[in-house]
């Protein structure tokens, strides 16, 4: 096993009876102690795997390791770890010390022993004095919380978090990210997090898995995945851009000039020893790019037309129109907006060539 890999998927394949492989073929490393996130579109095969990780799905062909011990055929309950589900899954009879102490008191663990446990996770999820409510006098976020100290309070090597967030309002679940950040650094074990929101793994992960398919499309840090995808799902996935399609007319010694398809403007790119003719798709992310009224010789200069102007809050969504038909997206922040002047019809988007991001397929 590698250096710092605590869990490994090796070879992982997945059926349900004769159906088509939901997962296959994985190969994936988790580092000890890192928070790594499972992310992709419904029906991709995150949750799936996960539960192959926890035990209560057997994969069809492949083996599994945790610690260096290979755990593919063993029980949920003899694996050394544990699952926080969506709707929290708590004892809706017991009140929350009972809830937390649960498994403590399947081990067998004296009165005492499990008191001190309770206390310190109670304390650990800020819910001190909370002990002898019942779930349901509880918020979503708490609810959460206790879910999370029951999971942990059993000292697992490795925390299971399938889309735990999911039933939050969007205030909360924005606390509650920041929250889950800060308690797996306390508790320094590998956290495995399943989602279909792409801000909520950008924000939390150390490493972010982009799922399509069944398969690994990239794996990486969320800086690396954000500015350098490897493939136009995980551009188009990982956060809004606009994607452009290109073929490579004149390279010059520091870069190349790209002719977008069915018009003639052109895109500059520097230049990583490509050929004539070879053709891309290419992304550039929406706050990078900006409006003028005048195209100038440095940059990237395409002439487009508004089409709408539609306020999110924290900036101003722009959508322009290109020659071709084709729509462009501009993200500039409150206050630094462009300002469009009356009987201008036509405007150029422009960008720095480095923020272009070049997807060759």
């Amino acid at each position: 096993m590698t250096k710092n890999v605590f869990v490994q998927l090796l070879n992982v394949s997945k059926s349900f009876d004769q159906d088509e492989a939901i997962i296959k073929n994985l190969d994936l490393d988790i580092r000890q102690g890192e928070f790594l996130t499972l992310l992709g579109p419904s029906g991709c095969g995150k949750t799936t795997t996960l539960r192959m990780i926890a035990g209560f799905e057997l994969p069809t062909s492949g083996k599994i390791v945790i610690d260096g011990e290979d755990i593919t055929t063993k029980p949920p309950y003899l694996r050394c770890v544990n699952t926080v589900f969506q709707n929290y899954a708590l004892f809706p009879h017991m009140n929350i010390y009972n809830n937390i102490a649960f498994g403590l008191k399947m081990k067998k663990m004296t009165k005492l022993e499990i008191k001190n446990k309770v206390n310190e996770m109670l304390k650990m999820v800020q819910l001190e004095g909370f002990e002898n409510r019942m779930p349901s006098k509880l918020s979503g976020g708490q609810m959460q919380r206790v879910a999370i100290a029951r999971a942990i309070v059993n000292s697992p090597k490795v925390l299971l978090l399938d889309e735990p967030l999911g039933a939050l309002d969007l205030k909360l679940r924005k606390q509650m990210q920041l929250e889950l950040k800060h308690l797996q650094k306390i508790l320094g074990i590998t956290f495995v997090f399943v989602t279909h929101d792409q801000e909520e793994a950008l924000t939390m992960s150390d490493r972010i898995v982009v799922m399509n398919n069944g398969i690994i499309e990239q794996t990486g840090t969320p800086e690396e995945l954000y500015e350098h995808p490897k493939s136009k799902f995980v551009a188009d996935f990982l956060g809004e851009t606009n994607i452009l399609e290109g073929e490579v007319f004149k390279l010059k010694k520091d870069e190349a000039l790209l002719k977008l398809c069915d018009e003639e403007d052109i895109i500059r790119i520097p230049n990583h020893n490509y050929k004539l003719c070879d053709k891309f798709m290419v992304s550039v992310r929406p706050e990078r790019i900006r409006i003028k009224e005048k195209a100038e010789e440095s940059d990237v200069w395409l002439q487009c037309e508004l089409k709408e102007k539609i306020y999110v809050g924290s900036n101003i969504k722009m959508v322009m129109i290109l020659k071709n038909g084709k729509e462009i997206i501009v993200n500039e922040p409150i206050g630094q907006n462009f300002k469009f002047s009356d009987g201008i019809k036509n405007y150029f988007v422009t960008w720095n060539p480095n923020h272009t991001i070049v997807i060759k397929e």
